[in-house]
């Protein structure tokens, strides 16, 4: 079977690396000429939680030959449409290509490779990309070994080739088969949207966001806006990693308070991590942002939901990206409240 990872940034160079070591056939494929030398030079070096050098096989698009049986899509969604397009000559009529981004990339995915051929996937580690070749592992060991992946089926059928997957990604760590993907990337969506959509619009860590109670109370409407928005189109939020995230959704805004123990302890062991989105920013680059906060806006517009803290998010993260200006604490949170004590007065 030959495999392929497409997107070997942080995410990549890590699931790459772990499936080569367990005796896989796999190309990781990466634009990134200095990362793909690297990588054939010096082997995929994992630091972090885990410590571990390991001879990988990279190539740039332009080497491919060949088909694939299996692409595992880690691009971010900005690069999606032109990552998949280099890629078309070489799938096969039953080649697989599993998602593993941030966001609901799966109609995108489908409308270019075909809706057959496409697989849904969940991420539930984080890593760090810290330069050509090398990436850091900041999720412990021990989650990964229960929380790695969750994939399934556009259809919800527990098919062969889905089971062939999990056992591919069981190198990495611990792969669930879930029959409702929708609902599990809509989980995944509200996890991406509040606090790394605030890290990125308020230029802080997840942990300055959790300990500030304007700043939580902005991220409470966001993920209310999100479970309100995927039920609109009837999709109900499933159990991620244990939790139920549907309990995050508010009749009024005086539930926000008894939110906040459910975020601290989803979210309180990862304070220090600041959202990739951010590191975007600071590096000058085009953010995802339209693709998860403006994800759950553009749905929310096509069900007449409102979807102001989200539209918020996107507005200063946007104006960033335009301006080169990183964002001021101090100055958007403020924002942040005005819109909140808008709402209240209304």
């Amino acid at each position: 079977m030959k495999i392929g990872v497409l997107g070997v940034g942080s995410l990549g160079t890590i699931i790459g690396a772990l499936i080569t070591k367990g005796g896989h056939n796999v190309d990781l494929i990466d634009i990134n000429q200095e990362n793909v030398d690297a990588l054939n030079q010096n082997g995929a070096k994992i630091t972090g939680f885990l410590e571990e050098t390991i001879l990988v096989k990279a190539k740039n698009p332009s080497e491919l030959s060949g088909k694939y049986d299996v692409i595992f899509l880690l691009t971010k969604q900005v690069y999606t449409k032109d990552s998949l397009e280099s890629i078309l000559p070489f799938l096969h009529e039953d080649s697989m290509v599993c998602t593993l981004q941030n966001g609901i990339p799966e109609e995108s995915v489908a409308d270019i490779v075909g809706k057959e051929r496409t697989i849904g996937g969940v991420v539930g580690f984080g890593a760090t990309w810290i330069g050509p070749g090398i990436s850091e592992l900041t999720t412990e060991l021990e989650v990964i070994k229960k929380y790695a992946f969750d994939i399934g089926e556009l259809t919800g059928e527990i098919t062969e080739r889905i089971k062939m997957i999990k056992n591919i990604l069981e190198n990495v760590g611990y792969c669930e088969i879930v029959t409702n993907i929708n609902g599990m990337k809509w989980s995944k969506l509200l996890m991406n949207a509040t606090f790394s959509g605030m890290s990125a619009a308020l230029g802080c860590t997840f942990g300055e966001v959790l300990y500030n109670s304007g700043a939580m109370r902005s991220l409470a409407n966001i993920a209310d806006e999100t479970i309100k928005v995927a039920r609109a189109h009837h999709i109900r939020l499933v159990e991620m990693q244990g939790k139920d995230f549907e309990f995050l959704e508010l009749e009024n805004p005086s539930e926000v308070s008894g939110k906040i123990a459910f975020y601290e302890e989803v979210w309180g062991p990862h304070a220090n991590l600041k959202a990739s989105m951010l590191q975007d920013l600071e590096k000058g680059k085009k953010t995802e942002i339209d693709y998860i906060n403006g994800h759950v806006s553009k749905k929310g517009r096509e069900k007449n939901i409102p979807t102001p803290y989200n539209d918020m998010v996107c507005t200063l993260v946007n104006q960033s990206e335009k301006t080169k200006i990183l964002p001021v604490f101090e100055k958007n949170i403020n924002m942040f409240i005005s819109l909140s004590n808008n709402f209240m007065k209304a």
